[in-house]
């Protein structure tokens, strides 16, 4: 028996004709595919150096999908299996199993039959922001205490400022000077951006249970492409609703690349910010604030600014974060980033116009 075989019969027992395979290119966890007899599991290694305390990780996504799953059973869903991740526990009802090597490992039942998509276009806008919204609502009551934050500070802006400026105090890699106007540019913005962490401090906007990280293909769809569930729950914690919402603007209203060295391609489809918005709030409206409500199309320009930032701060630290092709490909990374904030600038009374019809035509429904 080899190890990955002998790691999986800790979840579901010996199978000498068991299968497994890889799965899907993800960056941050190594997936494989397990067949055993006419049952299919998924088999993940969790990455311990970027999600330090996997027992608590494992416990926000059994709260999470248990949570879920009786949402699903009690609106009468037949196929609920199909509707939410299923976690298998290993035979001494453990969410996870750690090796002789130290790595971790979970096992989850495959869901058959499904899709997902790296390319967006406006009716799978539509749908991503309906499976999100729904996701956000059906966690609005979770019970219990807090969820777990498994990246400490990940979407927040006052966090990420501290570190930025640190490394331009730093300059460890001798930078500074080709990118001072950038530096400024960032620093103009700093205290528009820190707006969500003030306003939560002043008890204006709530923290709730937020995916942080709403991409289209982190979304299962069926043969129909309609919307099965929400999958990758490993960065599920607390959060502010405008930075899911403002994630999803970031990566699908792009026209251009994340690294595009052609600025030109770079602005947002408002066509996909409707779709989504309208998507979202279809399902959302009902337990959304006045303020949540409000600051929507920022989170739009929060996340982008956001990343702008992790970028360039990668950049003038040398590079030690994110992997590069190049040597300036975190500095092209950023200028992207920046072009794509610039528009949403520039777009933004137009989103807030969306997002408020919407959001007016959604509650006139209840």
């Amino acid at each position: 028996m080899d190890k990955l075989q002998q790691i999986v019969s800790q979840f579901i027992g010996d199978d000498a004709n068991m299968e497994i395979k890889p799965l899907g290119k993800g960056h941050i966890n190594d997936s494989y595919k397990v067949i055993a007899g006419d049952k299919e599991y998924v088999l993940q290694r969790i990455n311990h150096h970027i999600f330090k305390n996997v027992h608590q990780l494992q416990d926000n996504i059994q709260r999470v999908t248990e949570h879920i799953r009786k949402k699903l059973t009690g609106q009468g869903i037949i196929d609920v299996d199909r509707r939410v991740l299923t976690l298998v526990p290993t035979f001494d009802g453990a969410l996870y199993y750690q090796d002789t090597t130290g790595d971790y490992w979970r096992v989850m039942d495959f869901i058959k039959e499904s899709k997902s998509y790296d390319e967006i276009n406006p009716e799978l806008a539509y749908r991503a922001g309906m499976a999100f919204g729904d996701f956000q609502k059906m966690l609005a009551d979770l019970p219990g205490e807090p969820l777990f934050e498994t990246i400490p500070n990940f979407h927040n802006m006052e966090a990420r400022l501290e570190t930025f400026r640190e490394a331009v105090k730093a300059n460890k890699a001798g930078r500074l000077d080709k990118v001072a106007e950038l530096v400024k540019e960032i620093e103009d913005r700093a205290e528009e951006m820190c707006k969500a962490e003030k306003l939560h401090r002043e008890g204006k906007l709530p923290k709730r249970i937020n995916h942080c990280d709403t991409k289209v293909n982190n979304i299962l769809f069926d043969k129909n492409d309609q919307v099965l569930c929400v999958v990758d729950l490993d960065t599920v914690m607390p959060g502010y609703v405008l930075s899911d919402f403002g994630d999803f603007i970031r990566t699908g209203a792009n026209t251009g690349a994340e690294d595009d060295k052609n600025l030109d391609n770079v602005s947002v489809d408002l066509d996909i910010f409707e779709a989504y918005a309208k998507g979202y709030l279809k399902n959302a409206a009902p337990f959304l604030s006045e303020v949540e409500v409000e600051n929507l199309a920022f989170g739009a320009k929060l996340l982008t600014y956001m990343q702008t930032v992790r970028f360039f701060t990668d950049y003038i630290d040398g590079d030690t974060y994110y992997k590069i092709a190049y040597p300036e490909h975190n500095l092209v990374r950023t200028e992207a980033q920046f072009k794509l904030l610039q528009s949403l600038e520039e777009n933004f009374e137009k989103m807030q116009q969306i997002v408020r019809k919407n959001y007016y035509l959604c509650t006139a429904l209840f």
